[in-house]
C-alpha cells in the first residue's frame, strides 16, 4: 500500500511539475507578442527572430552548463533518467516527513521547469533594448547570461549555495517564492546595463527636456500578450510550490493561484486609476503594465498573504510602475516596453513585501539578497554589454534605425502589404 502512494505522489509531482513548466513556456510567446505590439510596425520582424532565437538558446546553455552551476546537476551527456524506484522508496520512507512533506517529482520535470525560467529573464531584456540594437550582439550576450551570469545567482539563491563563499543569503532572512528578484529583478538588472550603453533611441526626447510618446504599432497585439503571460504565471508561481500530491500542498497551490489572479487585477487597475489622474487618459499600456506589476509583486510570496493583501500588493505594484515609468523617462532611460520598471522596480518591491506575511523573511536579509542579486547581474552585464560595444557593436547605425532593424537585420517586414511604395 504504502509503495502504491509513493508511485501515486511522484506520478502526479512530476506530472504538476511538466505542467506548469509548459505554462511558463507560454510565457515566451506573452513576451513576444507584447512586445511586438509596443514597438513600432518597421521592428517587429526582429523582435519575433529575438525572442524565438533567445528563448532557444537559453535552452541549449542551461542544459549545456546552467543547471550544472546553479544546482550541480547535467544532463547533456546523461541520456534517459533512469529511475531505480525501490531506492527512491526507501530514501522517502526513512525520512522524518514521509511521503507528505518534500517534493517527490523526477529531476528531468526540475530541469525543464527551471530552464523555462531562465528564458523568463531573458526576455525582460529582449523588450527593452528594442528597435535599436543588434541583433546578433543581443544573441551573443543571451550566450552570456544564460550559461553563466543568472545560474550564478540563482546557485546563491535557490541553490543555497553562499555568496562566494561569503554568506548565505537563506540564513540572513532571505525568501524569494517564485523569482520576484530572482528572475525579474535580475533580467531588469541586464536590461538596464545595456540600455545604459545603448542609448535612447533616435527622437525619443528633445533637446528642450520634452518626452516624445513613440506609440507601439499593434495594442490589440500587446494585449493578447499580456492575458498570455497572465495566465503563463500560474505556471510560474504555482509550480513554485514543487508539489501537488497532498492535501496542505495542493491547498497552497490552491492560494498560489488565487493569490497570483488578485495581484494582477489589483495592479491593472491601480495604475489604469493613476494613469487617468495624471493623464487625463484611460492609458491602455499602463493597465497592462500595471497587471504585468501586479504578478511580479506577488511572485516573491504568493502562498501567505490573504486574497485581499494579495490585491493591495498587486495595486501598489501598478501604482509603483506608473511612477517608475514616467520617472525613467524623466532621466532619459528608454525603455520601449516598460520592462526595467515592471520587472525590476517592483521586482524589488515585492522582494520587501515577503517579510509582512512571512515571519521566515526579514527585512534586512531581502535587502541584502536584493542587492547581491542587483549588484552581480549588472556589474557582469555591464561588462559585458561594454565588451560587445569596443568589438562588434552594440547599436545599429542612424540610418538603420530610421528605416526599421527588421530590414537590416533581418530582410523581412512584418506587414508588408502596409509599407509604403
Amino acid at each position: 500500500m504504502e509503495q502504491n502512494i509513493f508511485h501515486l505522489q511522484y506520478a502526479m509531482d512530476t506530472f504538476y511539475f511538466l505542467v506548469c513548466g509548459a505554462l511558463v513556456m507560454w510565457m515566451a510567446a506573452g513576451f513576444t507578442m507584447l512586445e511586438a505590439g509596443l514597438v513600432r510596425a518597421k521592428n517587429t520582424t526582429e523582435i519575433l527572430t529575438k525572442n524565438v532565437a533567445l528563448y532557444s538558446i537559453s535552452c541549449i546553455m542551461y542544459l549545456v552548463c546552467g543547471y550544472e552551476i546553479m544546482y550541480g546537476g547535467g544532463f547533456l551527456l546523461s541520456g534517459i533518467e533512469t529511475v531505480d524506484a525501490d531506492a527512491v522508496l526507501k530514501d522517502f520512507a526513512g525520512r522524518e516527513d514521509g511521503f507528505t512533506g518534500g517534493a517527490i517529482y523526477s529531476t528531468a520535470s526540475d530541469f525543464f521547469f527551471q530552464v523555462v525560467f531562465v528564458a523568463t529573464a531573458m526576455s525582460i531584456v529582449s523588450g527593452a533594448v528594442a528597435e535599436r540594437m543588434k541583433l546578433w550582439s543581443f544573441l551573443l550576450f543571451t550566450v552570456v547570461l544564460t550559461a553563466i551570469i543568472y545560474p550564478m545567482e540563482g546557485s546563491w539563491t535557490w541553490g543555497g549555495n553562499a555568496v562566494f563563499g561569503l554568506y548565505n543569503l537563506g540564513d540572513l532572512g532571505f525568501s524569494d517564492f517564485a523569482g520576484s528578484g530572482i528572475v525579474h529583478m535580475a533580467g531588469a538588472a541586464a536590461a538596464l546595463a545595456g540600455v545604459l550603453l545603448l542609448g535612447a533611441r533616435k527622437g525619443k526626447y528633445g533637446s528642450n527636456g520634452r518626452v516624445n510618446a513613440i506609440p507601439g504599432a499593434n495594442l490589440p497585439l500587446a494585449t493578447l500578450g499580456t492575458f498570455i503571460l497572465w495566465m503563463g504565471w500560474f505556471g510560474f508561481n504555482g509550480g513554485s510550490v514543487l508539489k501537488l500530491g497532498d492535501i496542505g500542498n495542493s491547498h497552497s497551490v490552491a492560494m498560489v493561484f488565487l493569490n497570483t489572479n488578485a495581484a494582477a487585477a489589483g495592479g491593472a487597475i491601480a495604475a489604469l486609476v493613476l494613469a487617468r489622474i495624471l493623464f487625463k487618459k484611460a492609458d491602455l499600456t499602463m493597465a497592462l503594465n500595471g497587471a504585468l506589476a501586479g504578478l511580479v509583486a506577488i511572485t516573491a510570496e504568493p502562498s501567505t498573504p490573504t486574497a485581499l493583501q494579495a490585491t493591495l500588493f498587486g495595486a501598489l505594484g501598478g501604482i509603483l510602475v506608473v511612477l517608475s515609468i514616467v520617472s525613467l523617462d524623466k532621466l532619459k532611460i528608454d525603455d520601449p516596453v516598460g520592462a526595467i520598471s515592471v520587472h525590476g522596480v517592483v521586482g524589488l518591491l515585492g522582494l520587501l513585501l515577503v517579510p509582512i506575511t512571512n515571519d521566515g523573511a526579514s527585512f534586512s536579509g531581502q535587502l541584502i539578497g536584493a542587492a547581491t542579486i542587483f549588484i552581480w547581474v549588472f556589474a557582469t552585464s555591464f561588462i559585458v554589454w561594454f565588451a560587445l560595444k569596443a568589438t562588434i557593436g552594440i547599436r545599429v547605425t542612424e540610418e538603420e534605425e530610421y528605416e526599421g532593424v527588421d530590414k537590416s537585420d533581418c530582410g523581412l517586414e512584418a506587414y508588408p502589404e502596409f509599407t509604403r511604395g
